[in-house]
């Protein structure tokens, strides 16, 4: 897989070990993640909307409301810088300073194209539905010719972006390791809850297998590691699976 080229503006200049480049570690955290934050300036105002989204192969996909100000934004040319996070952790060092978080984040920067072909746009609302619930697609009503209507869908090629990566324990200053107070790591998950019935549904109808068995598992831990160290390996500059 191809690597995505450094810019200057994605460029890490703090801690840049952290930093990668690579499609691989890119693509893993968008598989993990759920809700991606989209700035952008309209009417020389800065916003950032939280959305879902999905990606498919070297593309992202967004969707919104046509008459959205994001998507009329961004579907006029407005440039876009897209972040995406999972959090595994807190880092509780014995200083406050040395706190921290572990961490998958992902920054994307580009301008959208508006998709208008209508299988595109039906397969990239397909995606974004299947990215957050696997399965679910085949069960549903598919959109109307006036939802589809009502709906903008936004594509960005993957082509100016990077990966920044946290994991491990606390990084104290030496004197502080005698400190008498605890330090590690809190780890953090995502879980699911029992599913909730609509009052309108009918009792006959059962929650669906991919329902019960929802699972948004996050990547191991030893995976995590193992990107981290694959990114040192290749540049000091560098630096899901979906159940």
């Amino acid at each position: 897989m191809r690597p995505i080229a450094q810019t200057e503006r994605t460029q890490l200049h703090r801690l840049p070990k952290r930093g990668t480049y690579t499609r691989e570690a890119v693509y893993s955290i968008l598989d993990e993640g759920m809700v991606c934050h989209v700035g952008f300036v309209a009417d020389g105002t800065p916003f950032v909307i939280p959305t879902a989204y999905a990606h498919h192969g070297d593309t992202l996909y967004i969707h919104g409301s046509a008459a959205s100000r994001m998507l009329r934004a961004l579907g006029g040319g407005a440039e876009a810088c897209i972040t995406i996070t999972v959090l595994d952790g807190l880092v509780l060092a014995r200083s406050a300073f040395h706190h921290s978080m572990n961490y998958r984040s992902v920054v994307i920067l580009g301008r959208g194209r508006l998709v208008e072909e209508p299988s595109e746009k039906l397969l990239a609302l397909e995606w974004i539905t299947e990215h957050l619930v696997p399965g679910r697609w085949k069960d549903v009503r598919h959109p109307s010719t006036q939802e589809m209507k009502a709906t903008a869908v936004l594509a960005f090629a993957l082509e100016e972006a990077s990966a920044k990566i946290r994991t491990g324990p606390p990084m104290d200053d030496e004197e502080d390791y005698a400190l008498n107070a605890w330090a590690g790591v809190l780890p953090l998950t995502l879980a699911k809850g029992e599913p909730i019935r609509d009052v309108r549904l009918p009792p006959e109808i059962q929650v669906p297998g991919y329902v019960s068995a929802y699972d948004r598992s996050r990547v191991s831990s030893e995976k995590v590691q193992a990107a981290e160290e694959k990114s040192n390996a290749r540049s000091n500059f560098e630096a899901i699976r979906f159940p």
